[in-house]
């Protein structure tokens, strides 16, 4: 296509608007492609970016853009994401990678023969970047992740089968911190049970799980979609000497000279992420910090305590 990085869209929700405009922001890159289930949703985006809008996947890929992204519900990861690679054209993915497992597996070997990210930009905080400075070479002893919030309000978030659940569709950031923080995780033993007060509803309205770190490190995990609010969402880590407790918005630090607290920015942590995944496309940087691998390994912790909620039983990683 020429010229300044051309981007494509599949998807054309809030998340995609959200990159779009973010995209649109920088001088050597433009909006070239969208596309959605909803016609009119990808016409409206194009239009307001001055993109054209492609009546589907194939005909996206069939303009090779310099790169695609892929912001789709849960559900429909999948397809897009295979047609994508298989024209070879580098790919950006909006978290989760699936519903399910097995669709992220089946990916991941196809992702690895070109430039891949995944939207958890919470490893681009500046405030995550201190967290781990301050506890690198102390010894970490627990570990404890929370998400509790409300039900975003579209239709197919309240069905299992669509969104995997809270634990699934809103945990990641959460779970990707206490992996980059912790250490992998070796096994998780989880309860889920209730409903959100939401009609139709089949998702867990609160999940608790018990995680082992592959170190021996013990933690936690709990989250809730039944509140009305998104109440918090943070990591707290307890090493040697010192607590640490860092979300998007803040990181609070408690030692033996007592507390210091540091503001977070998510708003530019939203940016880096895209900038990182165009400046790999150009070849003039290399600041993709999770990479589709990457993002796997924190579905997989996803999955694991998804199925040990509904198993009742310990799960491996």
């Amino acid at each position: 296509m020429g010229g300044r990085c051309a981007i494509a869209i599949i998807g054309a929700g809030n998340v995609a608007r959200r990159h779009a405009s973010v995209l649109a922001g920088f001088p050597d890159v433009r909006l070239a492609g969208v596309t959605d289930v909803v016609p009119e949703a990808a016409g409206a985006l194009a239009a307001e970016h001055g993109a054209l809008a492609y009546p589907d996947v194939a005909a996206v890929v069939a303009a090779q853009p310099d790169a695609v992204y892929v912001c789709v519900p849960p559900f429909a990861h999948g397809p897009a994401e295979e047609a994508v690679l298989a024209a070879g054209l580098p790919m950006f993915v909006e978290k989760p990678l699936a519903v399910d497992l097995a669709t992220a597996e089946r990916i991941a070997p196809l992702a690895e023969r070109v430039v891949t990210a995944v939207g958890l930009h919470w490893r681009y905080l500046a405030v995550v970047e201190r967290a781990r400075d301050l506890l690198a070479g102390r010894q970490v002893r627990l570990v404890s992740g929370t998400w509790l919030d409300k039900v975003p309000p579209v239709d197919w978030w309240v069905r299992r089968e669509s969104s995997g659940g809270p634990v699934i569709e809103q945990a990641p950031h959460v779970l990707d911190v206490m992996r980059l923080l912790g250490g992998e995780v070796a096994q998780v033993h989880a309860a889920g049970g209730g409903r959100p007060p939401v009609a139709g509803a089949d998702v867990d309205a609160a999940t608790a799980a018990l995680v082992r770190f592959a170190s021996g490190v013990p933690g936690t995990l709990t989250t809730t979609c039944a509140l009305g609010w998104k109440h918090r969402a943070r990591v707290d880590v307890i090493a040697d000497g010192l607590a640490v407790s860092v979300g998007e918005d803040e990181l609070v630090v408690r030692d033996g000279a007592g507390e210091h607290r540091y503001p977070g920015d998510p708003v530019a942590a939203r940016m880096a992420v895209d900038r990182a995944f165009v400046d790999a496309v150009q070849g003039v940087a290399d600041d993709v910090r999770v990479p589709y691998g990457e993002a796997l390994r924190t579905h997989r912790l996803a999955a694991a305590v998804a199925r040990s909620a509904a198993t009742e039983e310990a799960v491996g990683v």
